[in-house]
This record gives structure tokens, C-alpha cells and sequence, in this order.
């Protein structure tokens, strides 16, 4: 599998508008990840937002979606934004976060992800709740002889996406500046 970031920031780029109309506050309310038509279409997708969304997660999610990229392809995308903070408000953080994470991603093993299995972060602009700053767009994807084949590989790609997500790091305090 092949993990990479990049930036595209102005000059016709897309920005994520995260707060839209149809937003589903998975933060709050997980018990409506059903409520997202992509995810009650497709389970490890489900997964994958309940886990991006979890309190230990460093990022929450505005928009995602699911489409067959060709036969025996498939591919998704997720806005994610950073729980600290609306957006980033700096693309240095969003890109110090996209860095962190490729490497978690790259030091991943999945054998069910052949090299035609590849994730992309993009930092874009992003707008949420009257806030303007940074979040990145999660570009998965996935292909394969075969279209059960390339399901099974797009639900690697987005368990391992998952697993290699850096955790939340706890504030610190005086008393862990002790230590």
C-alpha cells in the first residue's frame, strides 16, 4: 500500500465547507453513523468514521463518500478536521499531522493491500462554524482483479487507516511536567 500527502491551497482549489447542511455530528451522537447513506452502504465505512470520531481521535469528520472508481475498483474520501479547534489554523499543523501519519500508514502490514491499494491526504482550506484555517481530505482507494476482491481491499485500506491513526495526545499539566 502507498501512503502520501499533499497541498492544494487556493487557485480554484476545493475548501471544506465541514458544518454543511447535512452534516451528522458523529462526536457527539455515534449512534447516528446509519443516518450516513455511505455508511449504512458499506460497513467498514461505518468503522472507519466511528473510530475517526472517537474521543481518542486526534481529527473529526464533516463529509465522506463511497464510489465503485472503475470495475473492480473502489475508492472513498473523508473531510477531517481537528478536534483541538474548529480547523487548523496553520496548514504547518495540518501538514506536521499529514506527516505523522503517512508514516504510521507506511509502517503498516497488509497483506490484503497489493500496490494498486494507496491512501492520500490533501490539505485544503476549510471552513467550520465561521472559523477559516486548514483540514485534510482523505483520498482511499483500492483495485483488484476482481470486484470482491477489491472490497475486501478497500476495507483493509480503511481498518489500517484506522489502526495507524495517531491517538489524542492528553493536555499537559503540572503535575506530568513533573516526571
Amino acid at each position: 500500500m502507498e501512503a502520501d500527502w499533499e497541498v492544494e491551497i487556493g487557485g480554484g482549489a476545493a475548501v471544506i465547507e465541514a458544518l454543511w447542511p447535512g452534516f451528522v455530528d458523529l462526536r457527539n451522537r455515534p449512534e447516528r453513523v446509519g443516518e450516513i447513506a455511505e455508511a449504512a452502504a458499506f460497513p467498514c465505512l461505518a468503522k472507519l468514521l466511528l473510530a475517526l470520531n472517537s474521543p481518542e481521535s486526534p481529527v473529526w469528520t464533516s463529509k465522506c463518500d463511497v464510489w465503485e472508481a472503475e470495475p473492480a475498483a473502489r475508492a472513498a474520501y473523508i473531510d477531517m478536521l481537528p478536534r483541538e479547534g474548529m480547523v487548523f489554523g496553520e496548514w504547518q499543523h495540518a501538514e506536521a499531522f499529514c506527516r505523522e501519519y503517512v508514516g504510521r500508514l507506511e509502517a503498516l502490514a497488509l497483506p490484503e493491500c497489493g500496490p494498486d491499494c494507496r491512501i492520500d491526504l490533501v490539505i485544503r482550506q476549510a471552513v467550520a462554524g465561521g472559523v477559516d484555517g486548514f483540514g485534510i481530505t482523505a483520498y482511499l482507494s483500492a483495485k483488484d482483479t476482481a470486484q470482491e476482491d477489491a472490497e475486501a481491499a478497500i476495507a483493509a485500506v480503511m481498518a489500517g487507516f484506522a489502526d495507524a491513526l495517531p491517538r489524542r495526545r492528553p493536555p499537559v499539566t503540572a503535575s506530568s511536567k513533573l516526571q
